[in-house]
């Protein structure tokens, strides 16, 4: 357990704020409720189980803080351990030498942002990131983006991110249930539409073949039932530091994401932060059942402060 895996009934269980009541262009600071709950059931016990959880915000992401977090797994004895990956995200391994048959796995996380939103900082390296840079299987060019690449081209830095967003966001349709997590870019846009990530993956193919370097984003919306994703693109800092800024854009809403955004982790695609992953030795044939939630929990705008 970290240091700030204290948490009280209270601090865990607070009362949620209909987000609609919001007066969002007044928001000076935010408090968000995240719960999450994985749950794995086996048709017959397997045994050494292996698990990662990226579902963890890191300690600070630009404006943002993580508070309070509570990581447990149920129906297995199992044990916990905490690392960050190069990029800091946080990794949740779970191990269990016998799962009967299901194990399940749940997450309370209160964290904070603070308006202005502020972009990450980065260091001047990322500017000439290979990582951020290179196409990745499930951004590799595809035509369409080739050709849209040599259409946008003529802009520069953040006029040419807006512009790789906005096409992105005309470029497809949301539709579920027609892609996976396997889709590459080139596979959505031939199909026409897909979720988040598509639009993440989309995006990023993109930005790369225009030589911006750009990463993918999982997280939360508040309102929205599931993980969502996003882009963030390597920039240089206008204020002349010398160092560079992760400038965030969503492709799915064509729009910046403001403070109803969370950031839980960053990587070159969706493979890289797969919110639930791992391996066991046993029958095939698990079956995955998922909640999660984002919540308001307090608010604090610039007249005076209002909690639950």
């Amino acid at each position: 357990m970290t240091g700030r895996e204290q948490p009280t009934l209270q601090d865990l269980l607070p009362e949620a704020i209909d987000q609609s009541e919001v007066e969002w262009e007044r928001v000076a600071g935010i408090r968000y409720m995240i719960r999450q709950r994985f749950r794995y059931e086996y048709p017959r016990p397997v045994r050494d189980l292996r698990h990662r959880l990226m579902v963890v915000p890191p300690d600070s992401h630009g404006d943002q803080r993580t508070v309070l977090t509570h990581v447990a797994a149920a129906g297995a004895a199992a044990e916990t351990s905490w690392s960050r990956d190069a990029d800091g995200n946080v990794r949740v391994e779970v191990a269990a030498p016998l799962v009967e048959s299901a194990v399940e796995f749940e997450a309370r996380i209160v964290v904070e942002r603070a308006a202005p939103a502020r972009p990450c900082p980065l260091p001047a390296s990322a500017l000439t990131d290979g990582a951020l840079l290179s196409p990745t299987p499930l951004t590799e060019p595809a035509p369409p983006l080739v050709d849209a690449a040599r259409l946008l081209r003529g802009r520069t830095g953040r006029p040419l991110a807006e512009a790789a967003c906005a096409w992105t966001n005309a470029a497809l349709r949301y539709r579920g249930g027609v892609t996976d997590v396997g889709t590459s870019a080139g596979r959505a846009l031939e199909l026409g539409g897909g979720v988040c990530q598509d639009y993440a993956h989309v995006m990023l193919a993109l930005c790369r073949l225009l030589g911006l370097p750009a990463r993918y984003v999982s997280g939360h919306v508040v309102g929205e039932g599931g993980t969502h994703a996003w882009v963030e693109v390597a920039l240089p800092d206008p204020a002349g530091s010398g160092l560079a800024a992760a400038v965030p854009f969503d492709p799915t809403y064509g729009c910046r994401p403001g403070l109803d955004h969370v950031t839980v982790a960053t990587g070159r695609d969706y493979r890289d932060v797969a919110p639930t992953a791992g391996t066991y030795i046993g029958e095939r044939g698990g079956r995955l059942s998922a909640s999660k939630r984002m919540d308001v929990v307090g608010v604090e705008h610039a007249w005076g402060r209002r909690t639950a």
